[in-house]
């Protein structure tokens, strides 16, 4: 029987090269990729807001699986917090971490 591991203490942060960063986030501002946000949350289009964070294993520190500090824009309706696309991720040459999210506002 396998047994569970529970994480009491994760290290969250990271560092993108500045290269990779820039097309990172030239994929992420992309007009197509915004459109395809907006459509999915229903509203006219979608600003990213340059914040990204390493998603965090559930644990009662972190309930949403994200830093506290983001916490605000998960409950807000204003904002949307996505999975960066892993073959964004790949054309950025992003191999760690493994796995970001990205907050975006919702435009009305």
């Amino acid at each position: 029987m396998a047994r569970l591991k529970i994480v009491n203490n994760f290290d969250s942060s990271f560092f993108l090269d500045p290269e990779a960063r820039e097309n990172l986030f030239a994929l992420l501002i992309g007009e197509t990729f915004r459109k395809q946000i907006a459509m999915q949350v229903v509203c006219q289009d979608v600003e990213f807001t340059e914040l990204l964070f390493q998603p965090l294993p559930y644990s009662a520190g972190t309930p949403k699986g994200m830093p506290r500090e983001y916490e605000k824009y998960h409950e807000s309706d204003d904002y949307v917090i996505i999975n960066v696309p892993p073959n964004f991720m790949f054309k950025a040459k992003i191999f760690q971490p493994s796995r970001l999210c990205a907050i975006y506002q919702k435009i009305r």
